[in-house]
């Protein structure tokens, strides 16, 4: 017993590590972005693969549940299927976003790697269009973080540890808009 407590200690500092080395201005940045949609038509849309689709679905919902902002994931497995097949796996949050985005809607791409090739196609697409914001992890210079207005890296090559991060930064902006 007192070996695995061990070793959950070595993993909870791990993430206080994380957490203290992480440059809090740029959670501030994010709140400030996402405050300007609060009682606003525009929408917030929140994209992932895997785990991070998990993370954009729990956002968007209380981003609309305790922020009154409108956000959007499309994490249907029809839609997905559908655009997939139609566009490639590689364009479906593109056409997406193509489809139902408007000029000055808000994106947040979240991807561990930062390589996800439907995250950089979309994020390409949102250049000049869309406010972006992506959430990323593994290399510092990772395709997806060189693309958004806002970028937020996580300096780890371990997903669970970047996916919480990701999760943790994100919903404590919801809980500060919300006050």
């Amino acid at each position: 017993m007192k070996k695995n407590y061990h070793k959950y200690k070595i993993y909870f500092k791990s993430f206080k590590k994380l957490i203290d080395k992480f440059d809090i201005s740029l959670i501030t940045k994010v709140e400030k972005e996402l405050e300007k949609f609060k009682n606003s038509n525009k929408k917030v849309f929140i994209f992932g693969n895997g785990g991070s689709a998990s993370i954009s679905s729990h956002v968007s919902t209380d981003l609309i549940r305790i922020c009154k902002i409108k956000a959007v994931t499309l994490n249907e497995s029809n839609f997905i299927t559908c655009f997939a097949n139609d566009y490639g796996y590689e364009n479906w949050v593109k056409e997406a976003l193509k489809a139902h985005s408007e000029k000055n809607d808000l994106v947040i791409l979240i991807s561990s790697s930062g390589e996800s090739k439907n995250m950089i196609n979309a994020a390409k697409y949102c250049r000049g269009r869309l406010r972006l914001i992506t959430l990323t992890g593994f290399k510092k210079n990772n395709r997806l973080s060189k693309i958004g207005n806002i970028n937020l890296w996580i300096d780890s090559k371990k997903y669970n540890y970047v996916e919480n991060m990701h999760q943790l930064i994100l919903l404590s902006v919801v809980d500060n808009l919300k006050k």
